[in-house]
């Protein structure tokens, strides 16, 4: 069982940054993805961004621009670095695990393909 925890989250401006970050217990796979996804208040859950073992890197246009993932291998972490934050990014964030699998072109509108999800933090963002 892999446990995921998100931290970093809070309240920012518009136009401000935040940068989450994820911490995953040991696991050991060939390949894996990684995303951030987000849901707002009375939406359905949406992708917004993802890596996968090879550092491939899937975007949703929403952030394209503002939005970056990284992660430190050797630490089990994810990272979230959110630019030019908008009132709109406001919503609890979850990082995801997809355990065995590279990221694909449908990774971000498929969550059900991830097993293993974090508990989520809320970024809020004011005008």
């Amino acid at each position: 069982q892999v446990q995921l925890a998100e931290s970093g989250g809070g309240s920012v401006q518009a136009g401000g940054s935040l940068r989450l970050s994820c911490v995953a217990s040991e696991y050991s796979t060939d390949r894996d993805c990684l995303a951030w996804f987000r849901q707002g208040s009375g939406s359905e859950r949406e992708g917004v961004i993802a890596i996968d073992s090879d550092d491939e890197e899937r975007i949703a246009d929403s952030v394209k621009g503002r939005f970056t993932i990284s992660r430190d291998k050797a630490k089990n972490t994810l990272y979230l670095q959110m630019n030019n934050l908008k009132p709109e990014d406001t919503g609890m964030y979850y990082c995801a695990l997809d355990l065995g699998s590279y990221c694909y072109s449908w990774s971000l509108n498929r969550p059900q393909y991830f097993e293993y999800w974090g508990q989520g933090i809320q970024v809020t963002v004011s005008s």
